[in-house]
């Protein structure tokens, strides 16, 4: 049975220690002496007693109560009743007050000059009275949350849930200890189910203000007499309580709610707080609308949050990966794929809860399928289809909250029946209504033995006591009904047309059958059906029908369409990942491959390496994650064509394990480990297909990440680099260095495996003996894929070009001379729509041809890379002298964009045949000194000695 109070302290002025203007308390009395084994005593509880410091006052104050919370070193906090008054102290007591400390001069002046004046009148002299604060603390671990003062405003409110969510600062002042502690435990209520993590003190006393300064998130109240000390704090939120008011500061950024929850949990607040308001422009009101009583007001109010967060939490369930259940369930949130399905990838409140450690803890303490159940849980699971229901009528949604008020007061009051009427003894009053401070008695002194035999015989008879089994229901947590069809903001379903998917189809069905006139014709549609989710999807299931035993080997061209295809998909993927395009492909990259020579096979992982999902540390987590889930799911089926799903699977598992011996209970866990240790090797081979480039004698690394290019193919896909260099630039940076060798390479990505490793095995109780295993095995790992590379890469280089179009010469104009040769280029797409016929045929760009430098002009003349136009023939130019701004852009190869008054612009990007030195030399030689930017402005005449001048402004 949990205490009621755990400590009752008795907490008084210390006469022996007063020093300067400010005096000091010390704890007169505890019970019980002993701290319980359980519950350590907390320290510093006199600093809460009286935030604003301890002082001696000529006149007796009011008595008062309040609540303080003290939080220890294992982050349990206590709450700390404190109720104190005022007495008077004897001749005694002011005569140790005087011998301690020295009394300013001021006073001294003013109290002779006070018993002069009563001497002289012939009034009896009494000596200086003073009143000295004496407090009783009643000192617990429980917390009830009483009503939700409604002292700020619906928005003010609003934004100060959504700043605690997303981890600000929060500072209350109010000039009220009982104010401020019931605002910051209101603001924690209307949180559940997450718990706030981070430091919480409601009640700051003025000796502690440095704790403002840190640079962590807080939920922190302090007294409004201390407002001047809080104006230089730069980044911290302050609530006005006394004045209704939230100060932002104009560095902090608050992410609100999504629309359109924000209007409807401000609507709902509105006719939970305010009724009337909803009715009064009726033409006939009805008589009397009054709001709730007080107390189911504040269930009432906390309904709507939780109703709100049953919205934002939907289908959270279906995206928890079950990585461990014996002995106890270890369970990790697949965010990226719960932000795909509710197409809220892009909404910045979100992502920050998501990644807040409050969230964490709710997965934490939620995500495991076996457990006891509360109304949340019954929210998500049986009450989704209401919800999306009620979204348009605000009139549904108070009925529904005002279900849950009934049903959490029911909660917090299981015996309604029972009522508990607290009567408190007030002190007695004198004939005029007025207290009479001379016949108070002090507070008595405590018989220390007394007190003690109670507290000893409490305890005996606790321990005598039959223990109390709490019955608690354990169950499968259900998961609710799996998300529908994904909409976007304006509701509209994301899917491509039927035709199109068909086109994707036809696509693949003839490059399997080696019909590739066929799919030449169908692949321009092809790329551009990619750009849609549903055609990515579409072809991953359609690749996937044509791996056979983990394995699908291609001629040359099947190999290269497949990696056109692949890598067209990848470059619409953000580095998230969140709708699961690249983790569908990831196993298709080591499954499809070319033979190159004897023993020398080409997978499509070298040639798909150009995109920052691979860099990003938590689309591996998810991916590792999945398949364990995947693997310890098969450890438990009976056969392998059950179909169990994890959550039920699991949670069957855990209602067992109590029943099982120990040797099959470490049998089972000892099987979950191995699991967990065995995809980790299998994800370190994983990451350095992925992260090691094709040519790793290459000590220049890419320092880009993706394809920056609009052009939706690669020519020679088999010749690529990988973004390694972004992962070794990063870690670089980090300890300080930034390496240069070819061996980096190697070192870097070792680095960032490692860095995976030890996160992943860490939470999923990997053994130490294993991961230092581990971590041996990783570098011969990486050592082994750069060999097979190396050969992989010589073999590259021995197959014939893909055949390319020739070269197209310009019609010059009289007098006009070419300056260079022309050099290979992709002219890519630029945004604006350029396609044959006036109703809109196949797009004319991208297109292959050359870039060609004249006296006069920058030419570009090529077809288009759509066969079915590529009869046709793209001719773009534009007076050098015009040129305005030039500016690189990341392709395959080393790419420009060339912009002219003239109101022309080239987005070329060099082919792959073309050096990069060479492509710097027509940069830098060609086009910026020779032409543009050793001349004055257009229309300036160029005659004569000019002076030295700055760059073109508008390449700045």
């Amino acid at each position: 049975m949990t205490r009621l109070a755990d400590y009752f302290v008795v907490v008084g002025y210390d006469l022996e220690k007063r020093g300067g203007a400010e005096g000091q308390g010390c704890i007169l009395q505890r019970f019980p002496e002993k701290d319980w084994e359980d519950n350590p005593f907390p320290q510093g509880i006199e600093l809460f007693c009286q935030p604003n410091g301890w002082q001696l006052v000529p006149q007796r104050l009011p008595a008062s109560f309040f609540v303080a919370v003290l939080t220890d070193i294992n982050s349990e906090r206590h709450y700390c009743a404190c109720f104190t008054f005022w007495e008077a102290l004897d001749n005694p007591a002011l005569q140790k007050i005087e011998e301690a400390s020295e009394v300013d001069e001021e006073d001294v002046s003013t109290t002779a000059a006070t018993t002069t004046a009563a001497a002289a009148a012939g009034a009896v002299v009494r000596p200086v009275q003073l009143f000295g604060p004496k407090s009783l603390v009643l000192v617990s671990q429980l917390d009830h949350t009483e009503v939700f003062r409604n002292c700020l405003g619906i928005v003010n409110v609003l934004y100060l849930f959504c700043a605690a969510l997303t981890e600000h600062k929060i500072l209350f002042l109010s000039s009220s200890y009982q104010r401020l502690t019931d605002a910051c435990r209101g603001l924690l209520a209307i949180m559940f189910p997450l718990k706030y993590s981070f430091t919480y003190v409601p009640i700051l006393p003025g000796k502690l203000l440095e704790v403002l300064s840190t640079p962590t998130p807080f939920i922190i109240g302090v007294n409004s007499f201390f407002r001047s000390e809080t104006q230089e704090l730069l980044d911290v939120i302050i609530a006005d309580l006394d004045g209704g008011t939230v100060t932002i500061p104009e560095c902090v950024h608050i992410s609100l709610l999504p629309e359109p929850l924000l209007q409807q949990t401000q609507t709902a607040l509105s006719m939970v707080l305010d009724p009337e308001l909803e009715l009064a422009d009726q033409a006939f009101p009805p008589c009397s609308i009054q709001p709730s009583a007080l107390k189911i007001q504040d269930k009432e109010v906390r309904g709507v949050f939780l109703w709100l967060f049953a919205r934002l939490f939907q289908g959270y369930r279906w995206c928890l990966h079950i990585i461990r259940i014996h002995p106890e369930p270890v369970i990790r949130f697949h965010k990226a794929a719960f932000l795909g399905q509710r197409a809220l990838s892009e909404d910045d409140f979100l992502m920050k809860v998501l990644d807040g450690m409050a969230f964490a803890g709710f997965v934490s303490e939620r995500g495991p399928p076996y457990r006891a159940t509360d109304l949340f849980d019954d929210l998500m699971a049986n009450q989704v289809e209401r919800i999306r229901q009620e979204e348009a009528c605000p009139q549904k949604v108070m009925t529904h909250v005002k279900e849950l008020a009934e049903q959490l007061f029911k909660n917090e009051n299981p015996y309604p029946a029972v009522a508990m009427h607290h009567k408190v003894q007030r002190p007695s009053e004198g004939p005029g209504g007025q207290h009479t401070p001379q016949n108070t008695a002090p507070f008595p002194l405590l018989d220390d033995v007394v007190v003690q035999l109670f507290v000893d015989h409490a305890a005996a008879k606790l321990r005598a006591a039959p223990p109390v089994v709490k019955v608690e229901l354990k169950a499968m947590v259900p998961s609710g009904p799996p998300l529908g069809d994904i909409v976007d903001r304006n509701g509209s379903v994301l899917a491509n047309s039927a035709r199109r998917l068909e086109v994707v189809r036809n696509c693949i069905t003839y490059i399997f059958e080696n019909k590739m006139l066929e799919a030449k014709k169908l692949m321009p549609a092809v790329l551009r059906a990619l750009k849609g989710r549903a055609a990515r999807v579409c072809l991953t299931q359609e690749l996937n029908q044509h791996v056979l035993q983990n394995r699908a080997v291609l001629d040359d061209q099947q190999f290269d369409y497949i990696v056109r295809m692949m890598n067209c998909t990848l470059q619409d993927c953000s580095h998230m990942d969140e709708h699961g395009i690249a983790a569908a492909l990831l196993p298709l990259v080591t499954a499809f491959c070319r033979k190159l020579g004897a023993g020398i096979t080409q997978f499509a992982y070298s040639c798909v390496q150009e995109h920052s999902v691979w860099t990003n540390m938590q689309f591996w987590e998810a991916m590792f994650y999945t398949d364990v889930q995947n693997h310890i799911r098969a450890l438990y089926l009976e056969n392998e064509e059950g179909d169990a799903a994890p959550n039920s699977l699991a949670s069957e598992q855990s209602r067992l394990w109590p029943t099982l011996g120990k040797e099959r209970q470490c049998e089972r866990v000892q099987k979950e480990e191995s699991t967990v240790f065995s995809q980790a090797i299998h994800y370190a081979n994983r990451m350095s297909y992925l992260l090691l480039p094709l040519d790793t004698s290459r000590n220049r690394l890419l320092r880009g990440a993706g394809l920056g290019g609009d052009v939706e193919s690669v020519s020679n896909s088999y010749v690529t680099n990988s973004i390694a260099g972004s992962v070794a630039e990063s870690y670089d940076t980090e300890s300080g260095f930034e390496d240069a060798e070819t061996s980096d390479v190697a070192n870097s990505v070792v680095r960032f495996i490692n860095r995976f490793v030890d996160k992943v095995c860490n939470e999923s109780g990997v053994t130490n003996e294993h991961l230092k295993a581990l971590h041996a095995m990783i570098p011969d790992i990486v050592q082994m894929h750069i060999e097979t590379l190396d050969a992989v890469h010589k073999e590259s280089k021995r197959l014939p070009p893909i055949q390319k179009p020739k070269l197209l010469r310009p019609a010059l104009l009289a007098g006009e001379e070419l300056v260079m040769e022309g050099m290979r280029v992709h002219l890519l797409a630029d945004g604006r729509e350029e396609a044959t016929g006036c109703m809109g045929g196949p797009a004319l760009l991208p297109a292959e041809g050359a870039v060609f430098l004249t006296t006069y002009r920058l030419i570009f003349k090529g077809t288009p890379t759509d066969p079915l136009v590529g009869e046709q023939v793209v001719t773009r130019s534009f007076p050098i002298a015009s040129l305005t701004k030039e500016k690189r852009i990341s392709y395959i190869q080393e790419g420009l964009q060339l912009r002219s008054c003239t109101f022309q612009l080239m987005k070329i990007a060099f082919d792959e045949e073309v050096a990069s030195d060479l492509a710097e030399v027509f940069r830098k030689h060609h086009v910026q000194a020779t032409f543009a930017f050793d001349r004055g402005p257009v229309g300036q005449d160029g005659g004569g000695a000019q002076g030295p001048r700055s760059k073109n402004q508008s390449l700045k």
